[in-house]
């Protein structure tokens, strides 16, 4: 059996490879949304939007994941199909485009290639898998706003290392852009933009719910509003509540700047469960900066069961000294 700093030297290589994959997909993407125009993105079959840079990102950290890692699989959230249609011919020459603009990329990403890279992340989750959401935040993608690259490895079941890049977010004063990483037990960090040199991230130490904010989904559809602002109420959570897109919002929890994240299913979709690639990365990162993160029940997430929590209902990340007030609110009003 391993101990605690084997198993941390064992990631090294893993948060390495995986901090310059996604902060080499941070950089194209963001020269992809500084030029961004309707004919970046293509709506996919279940009406969700992808586009030239969620395509790019996963080709990019699948090569750098698959290069040094050919063993583990890459569960990711997209794949080539659309990009193969001619009628988005003109997104497919838009990645070629933004790639042949930077010589890291254009060294080993190409059109003879592209497709290959992007189905590296069409694995199945299985044992020890890396997990991958290229663009988290489409829609805040194309706004111009928040979104986030979102790379976790599991193991078993567990989240053992979690790198969120969120190329829009302050979470470090007057410093526009970042990127948050933990490994299990190690803590959670943000690379300096300066320095570049990795600095301990904590939650919030707000304990009164008068001074509490939460942290929200921008589109109301995701979670129940109307149940989260009857929580706020009854609970006393007194700042305004900030709103944004994506995996940011862990990053938010776990850097201080927010001290809940609520998800409650929406009644309109009773059925839809949560995608791994969308809480694994984030939820450690809280955790490790000494957060909560449960279901709505108070539940852990198992990222045992597939590609989804199927497990689980709704997502709950918070200071601990609000959380099962917070979990026990939502079962009295369910009640």
């Amino acid at each position: 059996m391993k101990d605690h700093h084997q198993e941390v030297n064992m990631y090294e290589t893993e948060l390495k490879i995986g901090i310059h994959a996604v902060k080499t997909a941070m950089r194209m993407t963001k020269l992809v949304q500084k030029d961004l125009s309707s004919d970046d993105a293509i709506i996919k079959a279940d009406k969700s939007p992808v586009t030239v840079a969620d395509f790019l990102s996963q080709a990019i950290i699948c090569h750098y994941l698959d290069g040094t890692f050919p063993g583990i699989p890459i569960v990711a959230e997209e794949d080539s199909t659309a990009l193969k249609e001619g009628k988005n011919k003109t997104v497919l020459e838009k990645i070629h485009y933004y790639i042949n603009q930077d010589d890291e990329v254009k060294g080993f990403l190409s059109k003879d290639n592209l497709f290959q890279k992007i189905d590296l992340g069409g694995k199945l989750p299985d044992g020890t898998f890396w997990t991958l959401d290229p663009i988290d935040g489409t829609k805040g993608f194309l706004r111009g706003e928040q979104f986030a690259i979102a790379l976790a490895l599991i193991s078993d079941g567990q989240v053992k290392l979690g790198i969120l890049g969120c190329p829009n977010l302050e979470l470090q004063d007057n410093h526009t852009g970042c990127l948050v990483y933990a490994i299990a037990s190690e803590g959670s960090f943000v690379l300096d933009s300066g320095t570049g040199r990795p600095e301990k991230i904590s939650i919030s130490s707000i304990q009164d719910p008068r001074d509490m904010r939460f942290v929200e989904s921008y589109v109301s559809a995701h979670s129940n509003m109307d149940m989260q602002l009857q929580i706020a109420k009854i609970l006393n959570i007194g700042q305004d509540p900030v709103q944004m897109d994506s995996q940011v919002k862990y990053s938010m929890v776990s850097g201080g700047k927010a001290e809940i994240y609520l998800r409650i299913p929406n009644p309109k979709t009773p059925d839809y469960k949560e995608k791994i690639w969308d809480h694994a990365a984030g939820s450690l990162i809280v955790e490790e900066a000494g957060g909560i993160v449960t279901d709505i029940s108070g539940k852990k997430l198992d990222f045992s069961v597939g590609k989804t929590l199927a497990d689980n209902s709704g997502i709950l990340a918070s200071v601990p000294c609000i959380h099962e007030k917070v979990i026990g609110t939502i079962n009295e009003l369910k009640n």
